[in-house]
């Protein structure tokens, strides 16, 4: 069932021993919504900890620093940035059932929590963590407020988006009245990367092909490349929005090969298109300007097809 603010509050100031949990192949929002909530809690003197089924990209280890691990069996179970079960990944599959508390901003959110509170209008996850927070009284450290930038910045491609709100703003620069360092974040999430990313994303650019009428700019990133380029899976964070920024592109689609073998589809979209509406065709989903989805045991150019033949008919739906 969904509840208010005020209600989401209560449930954590009400509950000890909570087990937060973020999605996997974790990205800035769901890191900085936990780490915002398990400072929260922790600076109420409750016993809390963090999960997640991979490991934290190096880049964002600094949101947990100075946090110390607590080993307790959870008694509350809180998801944040979790919007589906099979978010959850194989390391948290025992958990899916067993929620018990949902904050989220996916307006495709489908409710598997006992209680739920979700914001679709809310532009990252860590906006509804802030309202969380504020409303249970938690005094927001320069830390937190960190945490809370993290998610909001990255969610917003640097507020370059249109999901970003006037509220939006307005969080972000109480976040910096209260000590976040915007200026380091912004330039550790947007204008740093690796050699070794440098290198996958120049091999993705000579891979990209056009389709329908230039519409729709795809990419495929097999997983030799990383071996090959010595690349991290968390650093490919981003790879899925250079196909958008294309002039005339519509639909820009990135497609990644996971160890499993598996394809997960990254489909940014500028208007009038809709990138949930088309990931939810394929059992996924996400927001209106940037969602995904995943097959399982497809080829890809069945994969690729398939996606085709969905852009196209949202196109001339939209009578285009």
């Amino acid at each position: 069932m969904d509840i208010t603010l005020e209600q989401a509050a209560q449930r954590l100031l009400d509950a000890d021993d909570i087990l937060i949990l973020s999605h996997q192949s974790p990205d800035g929002d769901t890191l900085g919504s936990a780490s915002a909530l398990l400072r929260g809690l922790c600076s109420l003197g409750k016993r809390a900890r963090f999960l997640c089924s991979d490991p934290v990209p190096k880049k964002f280890q600094y949101l947990f620093g100075g946090l110390g691990a607590q080993d307790f069996a959870p008694k509350f179970i809180v998801s944040v940035d979790i919007a589906d079960r099979q978010l959850f990944g194989p390391g948290l599959a025992e958990y899916r059932e067993q929620v018990d508390l949902c904050l989220d901003h996916h307006g495709t959110n489908e409710r598997f929590a006992k209680e739920n509170y979700v914001e679709p209008r809310a532009a990252a996850a860590c906006e509804v963590l802030f309202l969380v927070l504020k409303e249970m009284r938690v005094k927001i450290s320069r830390e937190i407020a960190d945490c809370l930038f993290t998610g909001i910045c990255t969610d917003t491609g640097c507020f370059r988006y249109g999901n970003v709100t006037p509220r939006t703003h307005r969080m972000a620069a109480e976040l910096m009245e209260l000590g976040a360092r915007a200026a380091d974040i912004n330039r550790e999430m947007f204008d740093t990367k690796s050699r070794s990313r440098m290198e996958v994303e120049r091999r993705a650019l000579d891979s990209l092909t056009f389709h329908l009428q230039d519409r729709c700019a795809f990419l495929y990133v097999p997983r030799r490349w990383l071996e090959e380029c010595h690349a991290e899976e968390s650093e490919l964070e981003g790879l899925a929005s250079l196909p958008r920024q294309i002039e005339g592109v519509l639909a820009g689609v990135c497609v990644r090969e996971k160890p499993d073998g598996s394809l997960k589809v990254s489909l940014r979209t500028n208007d009038p298109l809709s990138a949930a509406s088309i990931c939810e065709a394929f059992g996924g989903g996400g927001h209106r300007a940037a969602a995904g989805c995943a097959f399982h045991n497809v080829p890809l150019e069945e994969v690729k097809e398939k996606l085709l033949a969905e852009i196209q008919r949202q196109l001339e739906g939209c009578g285009l």
